[in-house]
């Protein structure tokens, strides 16, 4: 099971900001179990929504320079209310220290002007290379297909 938790990125500020939304439909996977005749989306997926959030941020800021960008922590996560099937979130990850091979951001996310989840966190981006030279092939083929994601997510914005 792989999930994307961004359906659309509508504002971005490299170095900055980025805006985007998951729409919530009954076709998740992961509400068949969470829970039976009640779906919500996870909060740890609602979390992951900002990750991914962060991640293209960092991808477009440093334009596709490294192949892989992993969370590397979390502070201050804060759950306030569900996000229903039929429900748009919202998020917004900004940018708030940027180290050598580490980014550190703020994020939020929001159905219908509720705010669902915030968190602090960091995530870390490498290439394959970095740890082995033979992998160099690998970070090229990963950087070519996030840049055509990037064209599905971003759309006229481009």
């Amino acid at each position: 099971m792989q999930f994307h938790l961004l359906d659309r990125i509508v504002s971005c500020e490299p170095g900055k900001e980025l805006k985007g939304f998951k729409r919530l439909t009954m076709g998740e996977e992961y509400l068949a179990d969470h829970f039976p005749g009640f779906p919500i989306m996870p909060g740890v997926l609602q979390l992951q929504a900002l990750v991914e959030a962060a991640s293209w941020l960092v991808r477009i800021t440093d334009d596709f320079k490294e192949s892989v960008i992993a969370l590397r922590e979390v502070k201050a996560v804060k759950y306030a209310s569900m996000v229903k099937p039929g429900k748009v979130l919202n998020v917004a990850v900004e940018i708030t220290k940027r180290e050598s091979n580490q980014t550190h951001c703020k994020g939020k996310g929001e159905c219908d002007g509720t705010q669902t989840v915030s968190a602090q966190f960091a995530v870390a981006h490498y290439n394959l290379r970095d740890r082995n030279l033979a992998f160099a092939e690998r970070d090229e083929r990963l950087i070519r297909h996030l840049r055509s994601w990037k064209s599905l997510l971003i759309g006229e914005l481009g």
